[in-house]
């Protein structure tokens, strides 16, 4: 973590320095149930972070209590994704490893008059359970005996009964002022296989009374969340304590990460996927740890805009340039520049030999000389942008428009003669002259030009893919978890949020491989894809643009 203090930093300190605790263990523990977004990042961070600072250790752990919505892939993905974030678990846990205890522990609470089987519907139960304002009322089934009960949640074990005709709730206080301690269920029947234990369990803890076991039986000792549990820590605590677990872990609660123009609830982004607005969890729009990996955002970048966002118990919103500034300083020194021109104009240099190619030198990084030099051919045809040329331009526009002058970055001057259009009346080619006296490099004096423009050889150039990337959602306000409000969110995709366009690369990079970066000069840095790219071509993500105006 940074070496700016936080609050769970300042608990976990004097933890130790009262002797409360002798060591710092944590977990990160998702649910199989769909990919890691920027928002699990941040967890990760904490947690990671926080352990490896006070000399600890990190669990990583599969909340995998819920088999209908779980799956391998979701497991194998969270452990690809934790590994390439730079982070190294201690142990490898599965709640589903702890449903034996688990259920020890439920039969301890109905021995100690602390749990009922209880036959009301789940909308009965909400409707028993009361409201902020109004208390609960006891379920008509709460008195049965202890010997009934054991009775009962034995058979719902046994798989006598269907799904949600039983249920086992806590007994705690239908009239607390904290709903979540208003006997909640802590055992719900569904006859499903399981990812990991097959058919063995047709009964499953929920995962406010799972949670602290799997936190105990571990040996956590801070146990961090957010804030959209901290209403549960009584819960949590009174689990703990009359399941007479013999660690006793401190649940934490810090204010999650949002971005701005961006969906972080794992149900957007399922439907997102499912219903074919993107292209699987690793879209690069998608802000999912394997889409930013695939669009070409960098560990080393995410983990720095985790620590600079900072550690609250506030809920804030980030702006998502923030995250895009990150990439760019940690790019800068590590990607070589090249050159690509992404929607092609050809240009003729008339006086230029025919036949003739010249290999011109140019840094592969100026910022990082180490990086050493590359070669780029040059010949009588090139192409340039189409946005680089007008053949009316406005006042003060210094590319190419006919009897204008500029320059060709690592090459020489050249000066627009002729306008060739097609019979639409479009412009096919352009008819320029160079000036071999400008050659870069030379230290040419003679006379100043206003615009420098990228550029690749015709003959030389090798066919690439481009895809530009804009906010996928338009919507910059943050994400409200009422149901209501979130029905229309589909409404705020943003259809231009995939730009895709053909153009050309330098030579030089035959031989580029996927996850490979580059700065395009001018463009921005990009990212080989690695799920389109082959051999014969190449298809790059743009990570970002090359400028913000985000100030850090």
């Amino acid at each position: 973590m940074e070496e700016n203090s936080n609050f769970i930093k300042t608990i976990i300190k004097e933890d130790l320095e009262s002797g409360k605790r002798d060591t710092v263990v944590t977990r990160f523990p998702p649910e199989p149930n769909g990919y890691l977004h920027i928002g699990h990042a941040k967890s990760i961070v904490i947690n990671f972070g926080l352990a490896d600072e006070f000399g600890g250790k990190t669990n990583l752990r599969f909340d995998d209590t819920n088999p209908l919505k779980e799956d391998q892939e979701f497991v194998d993905a969270i452990k690809e994704d934790v590994e390439w974030l730079g982070y190294e678990w201690e142990d490898l846990f599965f709640a589903s490893d702890y449903f034996d205890e688990m259920y020890d522990r439920a039969v301890l609470l109905i021995k100690k008059g602390l749990a009922y089987v209880d036959d009301l519907s789940a909308d009965e139960i909400r409707e028993y359970r009361g409201t902020l304002s109004e208390p609960g009322k006891d379920s008509p089934y709460r008195d049965r005996s202890v010997e009934e009960n054991l009775a009962l949640f034995e058979r719902m074990k046994n798989g006598e009964f269907g799904n949600g005709e039983k249920v086992l709730r806590a007994k705690i206080d239908m009239s607390s002022p904290n709903i979540n301690l208003r006997d909640p269920v802590i055992y719900r029947i569904s006859h499903a296989t399981h990812h990991n234990t097959g058919d063995k369990w047709c009964i499953y803890p929920m995962y406010a009374f799972a949670h602290p076991i799997e936190d105990a039986l571990e040996g956590v000792t801070h146990s961090l969340c957010t804030t959209e549990f901290e209403d549960q820590r009584p819960l949590y605590d009174w689990v703990v304590r009359e399941c007479e677990m013999k660690a006793t872990p401190q649940q934490i609660e810090f204010g999650r990460l949002n971005l701005t123009n961006t969906v972080m609830s794992k149900r957007k982004l399922k439907q997102l996927v499912e219903e074919g607005y993107v292209d699987g969890w690793d879209d690069p729009r998608l802000p999912t740890i394997s889409g930013l990996r695939r669009r070409g955002f960098t560990p080393e970048a995410i983990r720095e805009f985790v620590k600079a966002a900072g550690v609250s118990k506030g809920y804030s919103t980030v702006d998502a340039q923030m995250l895009e500034h990150f990439v760019r300083e940690d790019l800068k020194l590590k990607a070589p520049r090249t050159m690509g021109v992404l929607r092609p104009l050809k240009v003729v240099i008339t006086n230029y030999p025919e036949g003739e190619v010249e290999w011109l030198d140019a840094d592969i990084n100026p910022e990082n000389p180490e990086m050493g030099t590359r070669k780029i051919p040059f010949s009588r045809e090139i192409y340039v942008e189409q946005d680089d040329f007008m053949e009316n331009p406005p006042a003060k526009y210094f590319r190419l428009f006919p009897g204008n002058e500029v320059r060709l970055k690592h090459a020489y001057f050249i000066k627009c003669n002729d306008v060739v259009k097609d019979e639409n009346g479009e412009v096919a080619e352009l008819h320029c002259t160079y000036d071999p006296e400008t050659k870069s490099g030379t230290g040419f004096t003679g006379r100043k030009v206003k615009g420098t423009l990228h550029w690749v050889d015709a003959t030389h150039a090798l066919p690439a893919e481009f895809r530009l990337y804009e906010p996928l959602i338009l919507d910059d306000e943050e994400e409200t978890e009422n149901e209501a409000e979130n029905k229309s969110f589909l409404d705020q995709v943003n259809e231009k949020s995939l730009e895709i366009v053909n153009g050309y690369i330098e030579p030089n990079m035959k031989d580029v491989k996927p996850q490979d970066k580059f700065q395009f000069f001018r463009h921005g840095y990009f990212n080989v894809d690695p799920k389109h790219t082959t051999e014969d071509k190449k298809v790059f993500n743009r990570i970002v643009s090359l400028k913000s105006s985000f100030k850090l």
